[in-house]
């Protein structure tokens, strides 16, 4: 080769040793680093052809699937990003977008596991950053395991920072949220009933809306897929597990009687015990009633029975009574909560109103329930996610999480909402 040809080639190594070295030194004047792993934090929002796993994401080999990571900050900052690459077999480049700013990365087949992304400035809240493969010379583009997020200071970063417990995949559901209603404590209460209105645009399938919920189980509306939406009724048994099949006869969930169409049978994961539920496909900016009981049957057992209400069909539907043994018990614990049970779409949020709650006594007289207590789940409570809401909009309790939004509530805060004054409709003694 001649010395003329070698030339251009040692004057582009040097150049590429310097941009490295400038890019090197742009990073060193970030002190503080923090790794957000993408087992517990990204997803999946445009196509597919790639996975999230605990180990991070892999299985990558579509240019059209998009990687998104959501992190919170706590002001408006300069941030310098970093990739930590897993498995790769091949070069491959990746376009990072945050903050409105898009910046290429190259990935070399070998070489440090560490890649710098570059500088971005990023307003105060929720920061959604995005990774696409552009391009690649193998299979597959390389496997990611955390981003990490350089700062000139050590103010804090929301993220889910764990997987003890399998925070992951709770962290990846998002925080749960609950509202626990205030009763008289000197009665004994059989039913409670009240209502929930979910508006357009808030029903993100793996949705739970639930609207009376009790000590011993929970009863309200999901959105389980795009042609599916259930009415759930669940009780659980006094024996603790989470295997169904492991709970002795004795301690068995008993059905006593079911709604035209109702599935009932077992259920477990979180708890187990009796389930029901009917199919039936509700709709958003309608209000539907819930309505149930619990009452000791002076034997040892108490009997739990819930009614749904349609404004569409104009009646009460029974859903399902079930018989829990070894429990002498009436209605205690009234609240309601909002989940997402589906791990792979936390990035969408859901909001929903519960209002006019009312609980009827064992004489026959209703108490309007009208103070709430807002909580939630462990996620929300260490901080790992803070896109979670709730307490009293427009006179009325309402229940927001999901989509990284940035206005929160603070838990363990009490809410009012305004009393109506007026009795639930129903007649329960002339319930199916």
């Amino acid at each position: 080769m001649s010395i003329k040809r070698l030339l251009p080639m040692a004057a582009m190594v040097v150049l590429l040793a310097c941009e490295s070295s400038g890019v090197q030194e742009e990073a060193n004047a970030f002190q503080e680093t923090t790794e957000i792993p993408l087992g517990g934090n990204a997803y999946v929002t445009t196509g597919t052809g790639v996975e999230v796993t605990r180990q991070g994401v892999q299985h990558w080999i579509s240019s059209e699937a998009v990687l998104s990571t959501y992190f919170k900050t706590q002001k408006p900052q300069q941030v310098f990003l970093q990739l930590v690459l897993g498995a790769r077999n091949a070069p491959c480049d990746f376009m990072v977008t945050a903050g409105g700013q898009r910046k290429e990365v190259s990935v070399t087949a070998q070489g440090s596991d560490t890649v710098h992304v570059g500088k971005f400035d990023l307003d105060e809240g929720y920061v959604k950053v995005d990774i696409q493969g552009v391009s690649k010379e193998g299979e597959a583009f390389s496997a990611i395991k955390s981003l990490l997020v350089k700062t000139k200071d050590n103010a804090p970063i929301v993220y889910v920072k764990d997987n003890e417990s399998n925070r992951y995949y709770w962290g990846r559901r998002g925080p749960s949220v609950h509202l626990s209603y205030e009763v008289p404590e000197n009665k004994n209460f059989k039913w409670f009933y009240s209502e929930i209105t979910v508006p357009e645009g808030e029903d993100p399938n793996g949705s739970y809306y639930m609207a009376n919920g009790f000590g011993e189980g929970y009863f309200g509306i999901q959105a389980n897929a795009d042609d599916e939406r259930r009415v759930l009724f669940s009780v659980w048994s006094p024996f603790h597990t989470d295997n169904p099949e492991e709970i002795p006869e004795d301690q068995q969930i008993k059905l006593l009687k079911k709604g035209e169409g109702v599935y009932t049978g077992e259920f477990g994961n979180e708890g187990s015990g009796g389930q029901s539920y009917w199919k039936y496909q509700w709709i958003t900016g309608n209000t539907y009633r819930f309505l149930n009981s619990v009452e000791p049957d002076g034997q040892g057992n108490t009997i739990y029975t819930a009614y749904f209400y349609a404004p569409e069909l104009g009646e009460w539907k029974l859903i399902a009574s079930f018989l829990r043994p070894q429990s002498d018990t009436w209605y205690k614990r009234p609240h309601s909560f909002l989940e997402n049970f589906n791990d792979k779409n936390g990035y969408l949020g859901r909001k929903a109103f519960y209002h006019d709650q009312w609980a009827m006594d064992t004489e026959g007289h209703w108490t309007a329930l009208t103070t709430a207590k807002f909580t939630g789940d462990d996620i929300a409570r260490r901080g790992y996610r803070m896109d979670y809401a709730g307490g009293v909009e427009n006179g009325q309790f309402f229940l927001q999480n999901g989509g990284f939004f940035n206005d929160f509530e603070e838990l363990n805060s009490m809410h009012q909402r305004s009393a109506t004054n007026q009795e639930p409709a129903v007649d329960v003694d002339a319930l199916p």
